[in-house]
């Protein structure tokens, strides 16, 4: 068995089971001990496990969010695929939302040069990152900066939020799941992602593998509001086939 795939098993037998335990995985994979500790970190640094004395809970067990650094140091490759799919989504010209996250903010640095674009951005990391780009225009809406994930939230994104109408959203998400949707830690960052769901004339997911399947505290969304989910090949085929038996249509980038 390949790291990965061992990696891929704790993480479902974490959220089967509410704990996973270092002794009792190794002898049910055969390896060392400290095999699995390095099973484990791999996957506190992806945001799907958080490690306990003597294993792992899952992270939607404690609500438990990974700041943004953090989550930008994991699965760069798999972000940097996603966003390069992502892109066959953006439209020849008009408006688009960038929602916060790591994985959108590859999609912000693959923006080509040739689109004139007007681009929503409710990340001052983003619109410093795109500010400078002479065919884009950048609105960054106002708001309250959480620290974790550095998103702008409250009333003063919501307000502007309400009058506008772009052609694709390009969403971010905690967890992605057919039975609770589209999910996040925070109930604050949830109301302006709804906003920008609710402001978009296409919604397009920018989720790795490790999000599907995954539930958190706050909802801002169901299956039936994306029109497209862009992951990577490591979700499980038949996970991709819930998803798309709900009418998304899923990329594995």
């Amino acid at each position: 068995m390949y790291a990965e795939e061992r990696q891929e098993e704790i993480r479902r037998l974490a959220r089967a089971q509410g704990r996973v335990d270092v002794t009792a995985l190794a002898d049910a994979f055969q390896v060392t001990a400290e095999t699995v500790r390095r099973d484990l970190t791999v996957l506190e640094r992806a945001g799907v496990l958080r490690r306990v004395h003597g294993g792992a809970i899952p992270v939607e067990r404690i609500g438990f969010e990974p700041a943004l650094a953090a989550r930008d140091s994991v699965l760069i490759t798999e972000k940097e695929r996603i966003a390069k799919a992502a892109l066959a989504e953006l439209p020849d010209e008009g408006a688009v939302i960038l929602d916060a996250g790591s994985t959108t903010a590859r999609l912000a640095q693959a923006l080509p040069a040739d689109r004139e674009l007007s681009v929503v951005v409710n990340s001052p990391v983003l619109a410093t990152l795109l500010g400078t780009r002479a065919n884009l225009t950048v609105l960054l809406l106002g708001g309250r900066v959480r620290g974790k994930t550095l998103a702008t939230v409250d009333d003063w994104a919501l307000r502007p939020l309400a009058d506008m109408y772009v052609d694709v959203a390009f969403m971010g998400t905690n967890g992605c799941s057919v039975e609770r949707g589209l999910t996040t830690p925070d109930p604050a960052e949830a109301t302006v992602k709804r906003a920008m769901i609710a402001a978009a004339r296409r919604v397009v997911l920018l989720a790795d593998h490790t999000k599907i399947g995954n539930d958190y505290l706050a909802r801002f969304g169901g299956l039936s509001d994306l029109d497209v989910l862009i992951t990577d090949t490591g979700l499980d085929a038949e996970l991709a086939g819930d998803v798309e038996a709900a009418g998304v249509r899923v990329v594995r980038a």
